[in-house]
């Protein structure tokens, strides 16, 4: 095995590590994620796999994943380990001098070629480089593959050809089993009066007569059996059995020569166990890499993206819990409400406080899993593209029911767990993630309160993050005396007296603990007191402030989907007019274009008919009458060329402020509130829309037009939204799908869209292995005509489609 993957075994060894494994219930992670390996021994590897501590081993996973995954969804067939087995314990005991048997080397024959034909279908340095280094120094003996195969049938027999000695013995054999098998048919014909049955029974391999017990004296022999009724004899006749003895010695003598072959065969498996045993290994890791692949396709799971800075930020959009997946597709569970997490570089402490069963403890352990995951080289079931710090250890004190292995924490088992946290962030030095559930509960409110505050304020300096689940109200505030420490909470809608399990950032929770005790039947008269005892200790208004704030966010949340909604329509609006601009121009060059053609022919036909004028009168035989007419028609022609510049120039028409105009580009009329200065440019109310556009861009409600000369009509809309490229937002009409596409493919699509492309285009071409993004980033950033290329909005698409923006 590589020096990676050795290092890939080692693991972080320390209870409070361990105790937060098993509160995060991380066994059930990996047993779902064995059901996705393809062999026995990739189930074992799942279930007791090992979290990598080293950010180069994560990313090394992580790369495998994708990698492996992406063969795994082109290829047809996908990546079949079919003929891989478990030969680990066979070439241990040939290691050791044992006796591998038959059908077990012919086990370790399939491995070896079914490695030979993983090598071709995976292996590609280019595409491929993570995966394809496993193979880089994998041995598939040829020559072993072909002494084996050459020595055992399919079946798993030893085959004559084995040795000339094996097929010389087996020949002899046969030959005296049928020459045994003829005399016992020609006894069975004398004596058929007095068997019971005329078919060659066996005993003790020799084989026997059923006589009847009355006439056991007719055939001499050695009775080895009696039917259970007594009735029935079994005798193997005297006559065979010197034929049985020399039988039994050759078969002793073949079964020496099969066990020497063996023995031989399995000195070969040891001359080559470090070979074996290093393909193993290395198969091992193909399976746990196809298992993480296949588990996080059926996840629906992105990417994440570790970064080695320790502030960097956390952004992990719409995360779903794994284990809550699982249940919802298998055992009917409810819909699984995802959960986002923003943690800027600065932020240290998190407070998430909210009712009871709101979902504050699957918020903790959705963030540890995510971490875990992502270290391991799974993807995330989320959304956008996640980015997290690489974390050296993930520790928590989580103390609830949720979980059936866990029972009731009381304070003291809190204290003794989060001391030992505080120990393994000591003696483990790099970022550490803490997880704290219903900090300093169990005990006296303040004293429990001033510990948390404490323990809080020792954490922010000491760990990357820590998240809190509490409902101390001091905890809410130390948000304002700090800047390292943020709020937030999980929702719950009043009206129906239901959590709805989102986390909202920024705003403290109300524990609503009257409303779910109301919920639940309680007395209302026990209700109705302890209301007025809040109310007297001020506790009530501090909850009208952040049911206060709450609505204060929603409202300003649907004020934000509004503006985005109106942004959209004013883009789509803004696309319509530019299309139909950009109509009327192609409809306006085709004019032009049809008169330039008719224009032409008209001059070639007169070029042509003056010639022949001037042929007829240079000709000799020409007389005055036919001068007079060549006269007359060339005035004609002459005539009409002036009257069609005439028509074409004759054009008084100049509009002024006050007139009405119809502007070309949007087929609508509307005022003339302003003119340029040099008159080249008119200002034109169109509705609720004032458009600024070039004089020969409009035209009068006659059809005339200006006389000032044409240029380029430009029509500029303005509105209190901004029409920026940076407003830009993605449509059908600018977006381009071309995954599954080859590189070539997707050029000539791309080319294709941009030519009848005024504005930005969104290509949307997946994150898969990259190698088409690659592609296409190379090619465009040859062309001309692209002033930029950008990654799009994470609610675009985020590194699975680029922007293009157009000179």
């Amino acid at each position: 095995m590589s020096s990676q993957h050795k290092e890939l075994q080692l693991s972080i060894d320390n209870s409070a590590f361990e105790e937060t494994l098993q509160l995060l219930e991380w066994s059930k992670l990996c047993e779902q994620l064995s059901l996705f390996a393809s062999t026995s021994q990739g189930r074992r590897r799942c279930i007791a796999c090992s979290i990598p501590n080293k950010l180069t081993l994560s990313r090394r996973c992580l790369a495998e994943t994708l990698e492996i995954g992406a063969i795994d969804l082109e290829e047809e067939d996908g990546v079949s380990l079919t003929g891989v087995h478990d030969i680990e314990p066979i070439i241990l005991r040939c290691s050791k001098g044992g006796v591998a048997s038959a059908p077990e080397l012919l086990k370790v024959v399939e491995t070896l070629r079914t490695t030979r034909r993983l090598r071709r279908q995976i292996e590609d340095s280019v595409a491929r480089p993570v995966i394809s280094e496993l193979f880089s120094n994998v041995a598939t003996l040829p020559e072993l593959q072909k002494l084996l195969q050459f020595g055992i049938e399919d079946g798993g027999r030893i085959a004559d050809r084995a040795s000339e000695k094996l097929a010389s013995l087996r020949r002899q054999v046969q030959v005296m089993r049928i020459e045994r098998k003829d005399l016992l048919r020609d006894l069975i014909r004398r004596f058929h009066s007095v068997l019971q049955d005329t078919v060659i029974s066996e005993r003790y391999e020799r084989p026997v007569l059923a006589l009847k017990i009355s006439a056991a004296d007719h055939v001499v022999g050695t009775i080895h059996d009696t039917s259970s009724s007594g009735n029935t004899v079994f005798i193997e006749p005297k006559v065979v059995i010197p034929l049985g003895n020399e039988i039994a010695k050759l078969e002793a003598k073949i079964y020496l020569e099969e066990q020497r072959l063996l023995a031989y065969w399995s000195s070969q498996i040891s001359d080559n166990f470090l070979s074996l045993n290093h393909l193993y290994q290395i198969l091992l890791e193909l399976d746990f890499a196809l298992a993480r692949a296949r588990y996080s396709h059926w996840l629906g799971g992105v990417a994440p993206e570790l970064k080695e800075e320790l502030d960097a930020p956390f952004f992990i959009q719409d995360f779903r819990h794994p284990l809550l997946i699982w249940q919802e597709h298998y055992h009917e569970g409810s819909a699984v409400v995802p959960i986002t997490f923003r943690v800027s570089s600065t932020l240290k402490v998190l407070a998430i406080t909210g009712p009871n069963t709101g979902g504050k403890t699957v918020a903790l352990k959705s963030l540890g899993l995510a971490i875990l995951m992502s270290k391991l080289g799974l993807l995330l079931p989320c959304t956008g593209e996640p980015s997290l710090p690489w974390c050296n250890q993930v520790l928590a004190d989580i103390g609830d029911e949720q979980s059936l292995e866990q029972n009731l924490s009381t304070f003291s088992g809190h204290i003794v767990r989060i001391t030992k946290i505080l120990d393994s962030i000591s003696t483990n030095p790099g970022p550490s993630i803490v997880l704290l559930d219903e900090l300093g509960a169990g005990t006296d409110p303040t004293e429990g309160t001033s510990l948390a505050t404490a323990l809080l304020m020792l954490l922010a300096d000491r760990a990357r993050l820590t998240v809190a689940t509490t409902h101390f109200g001091e905890l809410k505030a130390l948000k304002y005396s700090d800047s390292r420490f943020e709020n937030a909470s999980v929702g719950f809608n009043s009206e129906t007296l239901e959590p709805t399990y989102h986390l909202q950032w920024g705003i403290p929770g109300r524990s609503n603990a009257l409303a779910i005790a109301r919920r639940l039947g309680l007395d209302e008269t026990v209700i109705d007191n302890a209301q007025q005892l809040m109310q007297r200790n001020g506790i009530d208004s501090v909850n009208d402030v952040i049911e206060g704030l709450e609505e204060q966010r929603r409202r300003q949340q649907e004020a934000a989907e509004d503006a985005a909604s109106l942004l959209a329509r004013t883009e789509l609006l803004h696309e319509e007019l530019i299309s139909q601009w950009e109509r009327q121009c192609r409809q306006s060059k085709d004019f032009e274009e049809r008169g330039r053609k008719k224009l032409e022919g008209s001059i070639r036909r007169g070029q042509v008919e003056v010639r022949d004028l001037i042929r007829r009168l240079r000709d000799g035989s020409a007389d005055g009458e036919m001068a007079r007419k060549t006269g007359q028609r060339l005035r004609q022609m002459e005539l009409t060329y002036s009257q069609e510049k005439i028509k074409n120039h004759h054009q008084s028409w100049l509009p002024k402020k006050g007139d009405r105009v119809r502007v070309s580009a949007i087929g609508k009329s509307g005022e003339v509130i302003e003119v340029s200065e040099d008159g080249s440019q008119l200002t034109v109310l169109c509705g609720v829309f004032r458009s600024t556009v070039d004089l020969n861009a409009v035209e009068s409600l006659d059809g005339q037009k200006p006389i000032h000369p044409a240029k380029d009509s430009v029509v500029t809309v303005k509105s209190r939204v901004s029409l920026t490229n940076q407003s830009k937002i993605r449509t059908k009409k600018n977006t381009i799908d071309v995954r599954g596409l080859r590189v070539h493919e997707a050029e000539a699509a791309v080319e294709e869209k941009l030519r009848n492309s005024l504005g930005p285009l969104w290509i949307v071409h997946g994150i898969g292995t990259g190698r088409l993004k690659r592609g296409l980033l190379e090619w465009l950033q040859n062309l001309d005509y692209v002033e930029k290329i950008t990654r799009a909005e994470q609610k675009d698409g985020g590194a699975g489609c680029t922007v293009i923006w157009l000179k």
